[in-house]
């Protein structure tokens, strides 16, 4: 409590406190919505950058820090996505359900990730937490500032509209739509 009391007066000691204690949590946050570990280290700087700025709007009675420096980082990540949107690519560990031809699972792969890259930030981020990174619903909603209710339906828009992009490629997708 008194860190946080410090470091919303403007102590740079408290700030660097909190720094080494979220940093890390930070960047694997960003990691996760960016999937890219270079620009997730940007957006950690960017992030504390932002919550240096932004202390005397911190309030360290009732705040809860951890929460406020994930719901700032996504929307450093969000500000990114909206921004480098071609550049960002989905890693290679993004699960396959497809079996058997490497070939055809390459290309099943290459289609998924250009629809994905195609969705707007706001269902890509959404998406990614839900989908691929299997965060519950309400930590996604505390990260990004939304409802619940909200999550859902820019999950299952985001869904929808995967499955609309794969469909026009000729790329069949069974209907059910993962749900939490």
């Amino acid at each position: 409590m008194e860190l946080l009391e410090r470091f919303a007066a403007g102590d740079l000691e408290a700030f660097e406190a909190l720094f080494r204690e979220h940093q890390k949590e930070v960047y694997r946050w960003a990691v996760r919505i960016v999937r890219d570990t270079g620009i997730a280290e940007d957006l950690t700087v960017e992030t504390f950058w932002r919550i240096y700025r932004a202390r005397q709007r911190f309030d360290p009675v009732a705040g809860n820090f951890r929460a406020w420096a994930r719901r700032i980082a996504t929307n450093a990540a969000l500000d990114h996505l909206r921004h480098a949107r071609v550049e960002t690519e989905l890693g290679e560990d993004y699960p396959a359900a497809v079996h058997g031809d490497s070939a055809v699972r390459d290309e099943l792969r290459g289609h998924l990730r250009r629809a994905f890259l195609e969705l707007p930030a706001k269902y890509r981020v959404v998406a990614t937490l839900a989908l691929i990174e299997e965060e519950p619903y309400k930590e996604i909603a505390d990260a990004v500032g939304i409802s619940v209710a909200l999550v859902k339906v820019r999950v299952f828009r985001a869904v929808r509209l995967l499955r609309k992009k794969l469909n026009s490629l000729g790329v069949e997708v069974p209907a059910k739509c993962p749900t939490k």
